[in-house]
């Protein structure tokens, strides 16, 4: 089921808030815990956010107010400019799984369009939506828009999402005028039926502001009334002429401006205000910074009706433009504005079948930051201790330092303390003595150990204990036999040594898995919409039709131990069964062999790389197949077409390639390339904790 729903917007005061203030009561009147988030909050660092401020108080919900947004828009720009807006986007991530983890549902609110790059800002609603996996609302305003254009605007908007995989469960035409409702509807040819459809007409208690507001805007002074500041206003009506003839003038809900010396307008208008013959008023603005005479209060104060009276120090035209340019918002305190929204959302939008539509929705696409916080989250459930051999590496000491600061695994490097220590300096790099372990092979307390136990391993092959001891001398060796004797789970190593250098001792004596006859590997390639396992691409050059069966079950292993589902595609030059000759043949019979031994997986071979992955050339070439078009495991025939097919796809499309990581050893030991950066040990040694959770 789907937790969470993000609302979107396409432009500045959209009556966004509306909505969500309706959508969060009807959420509450069906689940227990429901939390609001805001991504980027609306205010800079010095100020906090009004309307994560007024739905948490008027919900009275149980997440605070730093719970409920990520980063703040001067965060969020100054980020951008430094190009660091992959660390925005990680920490709004983390912040909305920790609410989607404690609630029932997470309601999303989208920026406000109040920034200078309303492009930008579109963008940036795009990308994280999709980086949740959450379905989207998406709302606009039909204010000063001709029916052309706000139609244009929503199917742009609507196709823009649809075309980053982004679904788009519902639209809101909102603040439409009600002689346009009907033609509307019937511009929304372009929306497929399963998409909700809610037009709200533009209602005046919403647009205008309340009394409180013109208080705040004007920085005025409220001399009666007090109580009565959440009145909500209509219009304005200047009172500068005689009485008899400003009364004609006098509009329901309006507020009367009137400078503060107009004794007969002010006891006029009240009069009014109390008479069934006149429509009420929401209030009086007294303007110049003058105050009527104490008379004249004593008088207004033993009436039985009143209304506000405020005194502002800006005379009447300014005071009138003024309080005429007033955008009106909800804010914490105004109790009339929030149940007025929440009482048109209710009358126009019937949220039973949206919010059933919300709870069946399954999110499809898997962004590269999706899936690298998944790997975190994952490591973090069990903690596990991994040992990096080649310290005397900056990349190394680098990936240790940003790896300790998140205290997601224990660490051991192996090396010269002091000489660490002074390279740690030297790079400006910290690392946490709790959760990182520097270790000097040759001064190991239990060094004579770790060689009488490999000379007892390799005794067989001719290992006598002189080399035994220089053997536990090299780092590689050390480190596996750290694993293998339970001192680590893990290791990652590669960076400055080959595979063969990294690999071998780990096939001396930690051995291969039961029923695995050979260790192969995977990348997982993060693409933007999905995340697919490319198997082997650094191990076995030409594998038998035995052993690609072998990679095939491993690679879907280990797609399925990091939540992918497997749908395997055996991959060669041709598709089905049109191909001819040795190399297809190999395929071939290894996809029966895989279907023979894992009858529960999905698979298809022959198939080529197009077939595989494009759903129309997949339904075109084998319209049968479960797989053709969506495969998500990938086995290369051989070495020379894994590695290149690997590369030119990180390269051409931007891919992060996460990995190899090893399959079919009895420990996990992982290999770096001799090119590795700071970014791919670190998420080697996030991939080798989660193996290490297995054994």
């Amino acid at each position: 089921m789907n937790k969470g729903l993000y609302i979107s917007t396409l432009e500045p005061r959209s009556g966004k808030s509306m909505i969500v203030l309706g959508l969060m009561q009807a959420l509450l009147g069906r689940m227990a815990k429901v939390a609001y988030f805001k991504p980027i909050s609306g205010e800079d660092n010095t100020e906090r956010d009004n309307h994560i401020e007024t739905i948490i108080d008027y919900f009275k919900l149980n997440s605070s107010y730093e719970e409920s947004y990520a980063v703040t828009r001067d965060e969020l720009i100054n980020n951008r400019n430094s190009g660091k807006i992959g660390d925005t986007l990680e920490k709004i991530i983390s912040k909305y799984k920790q609410l989607e983890e404690t609630h029932d549902f997470v309601l999303v609110e989208g920026t406000d369009f109040t920034g200078e790059s309303s492009v930008f800002e579109f963008d940036w609603n795009v990308n994280i939506a999709k980086n949740l996996g959450l379905p989207v609302l998406l709302v606009s305003s039909g204010t000063n828009k001709s029916l052309k254009e706000f139609n244009r605007n929503l199917e742009m908007a609507y196709k823009t999402f649809k075309n980053k995989d982004v679904e788009v469960l519902g639209i809101v035409a909102n603040k439409v005028q009600e002689k346009n409702i009907d033609l509307l509807k019937r511009e929304f040819k372009y929306l497929p039926e399963s998409v909700e459809k809610i037009i709200v007409p533009l209602v005046d208690e919403l647009k205008n502001p309340t009394v409180r507001e013109i208080v705040e805007e004007l920085d005025g002074k409220t001399i009666i009334g007090e109580e009565f500041l959440e009145n909500l206003t209509k219009d304005f009506v200047v009172g500068a002429m005689q009485l008899p003839n400003f009364l004609k003038h006098l509009k329901q809900n309006s507020i009367v401006i009137t400078p503060g010396d107009r004794a007969d307008i002010i006891l006029g208008s009240l009069q009014a205000h109390a008479s069934s013959k006149y429509p009420g008023i929401s209030g009086i603005v007294l303007t110049g910074g003058i105050r009527p005479e104490e008379s004249v209060t004593n008088l207004v104060e033993g009436l039985q009706q009143i209304v506000p009276i405020i005194s502002v120090k800006t005379g009447t035209f300014e005071t009138t433009q003024k309080i005429g340019n007033i955008k009106s918002h909800i804010s914490k305190g105004n109790t009339t504005k929030i149940k007025t929204s929440i009482d048109t959302f209710t009358k126009f939008v019937s949220p039973e079948n949206f919010i059933d539509s919300m709870n069946s929705y399954k999110n499809q696409v898997i962004t590269p930051m999706m899936f690298q916080y998944s790997l975190v989250t994952k490591a973090k459930q069990e903690r596990k201790k991994i040992v990096l051999p080649e310290s005397n590496d900056a990349r190394i000491l680098s990936a240790t330092a940003r790896l300790s600061k998140l205290d997601i695994v224990d660490i051991v490097l192996l090396g010269n303390k002091t000489q660490i220590e002074t390279q740690l300096k030297e790079l400006n790099l910290e690392i946490n003595s709790k959760n990182v372990e520097i270790v000097d092979p040759e001064n190991f307390n239990r060094f004579e150990e770790y060689a009488e136990t490999f000379y007892e391993l390799r005794k067989h092959k001719g290992v006598n204990m002189d080399v035994a001891r220089d053997t536990m001398k090299d780092v590689s060796y050390f480190g596996t036999m750290m694993i293998y004797k339970g001192d680590a789970d893990g290791m990652v190593s590669g960076a400055a040594h080959t595979t063969q250098h990294t690999i071998r001792p780990a096939l001396q004596f930690v051995k291969t898995k039961p029923g695995c006859s050979i260790v192969s590997s995977v990348f997982f390639m993060c693409l933007e919409d999905r995340v697919s396992v490319f198997g082997d691409c650094a191990i076995n050059p030409n594998p038998t039709a035995d052993q690609l069966a072998e990679i095939a079950i491993s690679s879907a292993d280990s797609a399925t131990a990091f939540g992918i589902e497997p749908k395997v595609a055996m991959l060669s030059y041709s598709s089905g069964s049109s191909g001819k000759g040795a190399d297809v043949d190999v395929v071939r019979e290894a996809t029966e062999i895989v279907k023979q031994k894992r009858p529960d997986l999905k698979v298809e071979g022959p198939i080529q790389y197009d077939a595989a992955v494009d759903p129309s050339v997949g339904k075109h070439k084998m319209p049968d197949s479960e797989v053709a078009g969506q495969a998500s495991v990938l086995i290369f025939p051989d070495l020379n077409t894994g590695n290149n097919t690997y590369k030119a796809v990180q390269r051409e499309t931007g891919a992060i390639a996460i990995g190899p990581m090893l399959q079919g050893l009895n420990k996990p030991v992982n290999d770096l390339s001799r090119g590795c950066t700071v970014d791919d040990i670190f998420n080697t040694v996030i991939l080798t904790a989660i193996q290490a959770q297995d054994f």
